[in-house]
C-alpha cells in the first residue's frame, strides 16, 4: 500500500526521537561554579576535614556556598555567584598551602539518573562559557644545566675508557671543569674533548697551580639546547593534554622561552594544572663504592620515611627523556610498579653501565618541581596588596634501590613507588615525554567569553529568529506540510544536540553559526520533496501516487546535495584550526540529523495523515 510505513519503521523513529530527547535534555541544567581542591601530590588523598577547613576560610570571608562534596580526585565547593570564583581561589590558596592545588571548576548539575546512563551537556568552548588560560614559562638555565650534566657523565666515561686520571671539580656556569696531576694529562684530555665534543670550548686554566681543563658550551649550542627545550616541552604539553582528553585545546609558543594553554570546556582544572605542571622526571644512577672522593658522589634521601642516605655516584646513567613507552602494572607480590622501554640509545647506556657494574646496586631518583608560595606586599593600581609570588623547589628522592643481577637492556621495570596512582601517574607523564626543563605558571587565569555575553545572546536570537522566518515561509507556501517540516525542523535540532553531547563535540560561536546555517540547509530537502508533489499532482498524478512520487524521486537530489556538504565539512575539520572546526562539527552532524528528519520523520506524518485514504485535495 502507498504511503504506509510497517510498525517496526514507525517504531524506530520514535525510539530515535526519544533517545534524542533524553541526551539533549542535560543541556537545560546549567553547570555551577564551584573551587576543586586536590592534593599536589598524587599519593595523597583529600579528606573530609581538609574540606571542611576550605568552607571555614570561605564562610568567614563572607562568601556565599551553595553546596561541598568529597570527590575520588579531591574536594568540590559549590558556589553561588561565579563573581566569587577568583576571590575564593586566592583566599583557599592562602588556607590551604603549597600541599593543595586550588582551581577553578565548573560542577555539573545533571541530575543523577541522567548521568548515570552516560547523558551530560555539550562541552561549551572558551568564547561561549570561558576556560582556562595558562603562560608556561620554561627555565632555561635548568635546560642548560641538565644537558650539561649529560655532558659532562659522558666525558668522564670517555677519560676512563682511555685511562686518563682526573679529578672532579664544581661546575661552571654552562660547562664543566676538570683538575689532573699533570699537563701531560690534561693535554691528552683537551685533545680527547676538542676531537669528540665540538660543541664545547676547551681551556686550560690553573687553579692554585694546579692544571685545569674547562669546557664550555658554544652561544651556538646553547641557543640549539633553549630552542629544543621549547620545542620538546611544546611537544610534551601537547601529549599531556591529550591524555587529559580535551576537546579542542589550544597549545602553542609564545616568544622565546613561554608556551600558552587554553583549555576550553575542562571540568577538572585542578587535574589539568597538575599534570601540566609536574616536572617529574628519573635519574638512573649507580651506588658509590666504598672509599669514593667525596667530589664524585652525593647524597639522596630514600622518599619512604625511615631510610637513611645514600651516596650515589654523580654520574648519571640515563634519564627519563630515553623512555618510549611507560606502563603501570603489578609486581608478584600486588605492589605498583611502572614499566619502563627506552630507546635504542638509552638502552645501549644502560646495557653498558650495567655490563661492568654487576653485584653493584643501582638507584632510580624522582625528581620533582613542587611549588612554594610566598605573599608580598606591592602596589597595585595605587593600593598596597598582598601578592601571592610562586616559586618552585627542587625535591629528588630515591624510589628504589636494587642489585644489578645482570645486564639491563631497553626493558624493566621500577618498583618502590607510594602507590598505584603514583605509579599511574609517574608512567603518564613519562610516556607523554620527558620535559627538557622545568617550567612554571607565568600566569593563569580563566576567559569569559570573548565576544562578551550580549554578543552570545544576540548569536542565539539569530538562530531563533532564523527557525521562526524559515517556518513562517514553508507554512505559508506549503500550508499543511509547511507544519509538517517546521515539526521535523524542530526535531532536527534536538536530535542535532543530542548527537554534539553523546559524540562530547565543543559547541563554539562559529559552531552556533553552524546550527543557524542548518536550520536554513535543513529545510532543502522538504522544499525539494514538497515541490516535486507539486509537480506530480499539477500532470495529474493521483495524490497517493504523487506523494509516494515526491519523496521516492527527490531522494537521490537530496543525498547528491548533503554528500558534497558533508564532504567540505570534512575539509574544514580536517584542515582548520578550533573556530573553523567547531564549524565545521555542527555543520556536518546537522547534515546527517536533516537527512533523518526531513526524510523519514517528515514522511511519517505524512504517511499517518494521509497515508490509506480517499484524499481528493491536498493542502500543498
Amino acid at each position: 500500500m502507498l504511503n504506509k510505513y510497517p510498525l517496526w519503521k514507525y517504531l524506530l523513529i520514535i525510539v530515535i526521537l526519544a533517545v534524542s530527547f533524553v541526551y539533549a535534555l542535560p543541556n537545560l541544567y546549567p553547570d555551577d561554579p564551584a573551587i576543586q581542591i586536590t592534593s599536589s601530590s598524587s599519593s595523597t588523598e583529600i579528606t573530609q576535614a581538609d574540606v571542611e577547613r576550605a568552607v571555614k576560610a570561605l564562610e568567614s570571608a563572607k562568601i556565599s556556598i551553595k553546596g561541598q562534596e568529597l570527590q575520588a580526585r579531591g574536594g568540590l565547593i559549590r558556589l553561588n555567584q561565579r563573581d566569587d570564583q577568583l576571590p575564593a581561589k586566592d583566599i583557599l590558596r592562602r588556607a590551604m598551602g603549597d600541599d593543595f592545588v586550588v582551581a577553578l571548576n565548573l560542577a555539573p548539575t545533571t541530575p543523577e539518573w541522567l548521568r548515570s546512563i552516560g547523558a551530560s551537556p555539550m562541552k561549551l568552548g572558551l568564547d561561549l562559557s570561558g576556560g582556562v588560560h595558562f603562560l608556561l614559562e620554561v627555565d632555561m638555565d635548568k635546560a642548560i644545566s641538565a644537558r650539561v650534566k649529560v655532558y659532562d657523565s659522558e666525558i668522564k666515561a670517555l677519560l676512563r675508557k682511555d685511562r686518563i686520571r682526573y679529578t672532579s671539580l664544581p661546575a661552571i656556569t654552562n660547562g664543566g671543569q676538570l683538575g689532573f696531576a699533570n699537563e701531560e694529562d690534561l693535554n691528552k684530555a683537551r685533545a680527547l674533548i676538542r676531537k669528540n665534543y665540538t660543541e664545547f670550548v676547551v681551556e686550560a686554566k690553573a687553579d692554585s697551580g694546579k692544571p685545569v681543563l674547562q669546557y664550555v658550551l658554544t652561544p651556538t649550542k646553547i641557543t640549539e639546547i633553549r630552542d629544543y627545550a621549547v620545542s620538546q616541552n611544546l611537544t610534551t604539553v601537547r601529549n599531556r593534554v591529550n591524555e587529559l582528553g580535551v576537546s579542542e585545546p589550544l597549545v602553542q609558543r609564545q616568544g622565546a622561552n613561554r608556551i600558552v594553554v587554553e583549555l576550553p570546556g575542562v571540568q577538572d582544572t585542578a587535574e589539568a594544572k597538575r599534570i601540566l605542571g609536574k616536572t617529574a622526571n628519573l635519574e638512573f644512577r649507580l651506588a658509590a663504592e666504598p672509599g669514593a672522593a667525596r667530589a664524585s658522589t652525593e647524597d639522596f634521601e630514600f622518599r619512604e620515611e625511615g631510610r637513611g642516605p645514600v651516596p650515589l655516584e654523580r654520574g648519571v646513567i640515563i634519564t627519563g627523556d630515553q623512555v618510549t613507552d611507560a606502563q603501570a602494572g603489578f609486581d608478584e607480590n600486588g605492589r605498583p610498579q611502572v614499566n619502563i622501554r627506552l630507546d635504542n640509545h638509552g638502552g645501549d647506556l644502560m646495557s653498558r653501565a650495567t655490563r661492568s657494574a654487576i653485584g653493584r646496586s643501582m638507584a632510580v631518583i624522582f625528581i620533582e618541581q613542587r611549588p612554594v608560595t610566598h605573599y608580598t606586599k606591592q602596589m597595585v593600581d595605587g593600593v598596597e596588596k598582598e601578592v601571592a609570588v610562586q616559586s618552585f623547589k627542587e625535591e629528588s628522592g630515591i624510589i628504589s634501590l636494587a642489585t644489578i643481577q645482570s645486564s639491563l637492556g631497553n626493558q624493566f621495570r621500577i618498583t618502590g613507588l607510594r602507590g598505584q596512582g603514583e605509579a599511574s601517574e609517574l608512567a603518564l607523564l613519562l610516556r607523554a615525554g620527558g620535559l627538557a626543563a622545568p617550567m612554571y605558571f607565568a600566569e593563569e587565569r580563566t576567559i569569559g567569553p570573548s565576544l562578551g555575553a550580549e554578543n552570545i545572546q544576540l548569536g542565539l536570537e539569530a538562530g531563533l529568529w532564523g527557525f521562526i522566518f524559515v517556518a513562517a515561509f514553508v507554512i505559508v507556501v506549503y500550508r499543511v506540510f509547511g507544519f509538517f517540516a517546521t515539526i521535523a525542523l524542530g526535531l532536527n535540532i534536538v536530535n542535532l544536540i543530542a548527537m554534539m553531547s553523546l559524540l562530547g563535540a565543543t559547541l563554539t560561536l562559529p559552531g552556533i553559526a553552524g546550527i543557524v546555517l542548518t536550520i536554513g540547509m535543513a529545510v532543502d530537502a522538504n522544499v525539494l520533496i514538497f515541490s516535486r508533489i507539486r509537480e506530480e499532482i499539477a500532470r495529474g498524478m493521483p495524490i497517493q501516487r504523487a506523494v509516494h512520487e515526491g519523496f521516492d524521486k527527490a531522494y537521490s537530489a537530496i543525498l547528491d546535495g548533503n554528500l558534497t556538504t558533508l564532504l567540505v565539512g570534512a575539509i574544514l575539520f580536517a584542515m582548520g584550526t578550533g573556530p573553523i572546526k567547531g564549524f565545521a562539527v555542527t555543520l556536518s552532524l546537522g547534515i546527517v540529523t536533516s537527512m533523518f528528519t526531513a526524510i523519514m520523520v517528515t514522511r511519517a506524518m505524512v504517511n499517518l495523515t494521509y497515508g490509506g485514504r480517499n484524499v481528493k485535495k491536498l493542502w500543498i
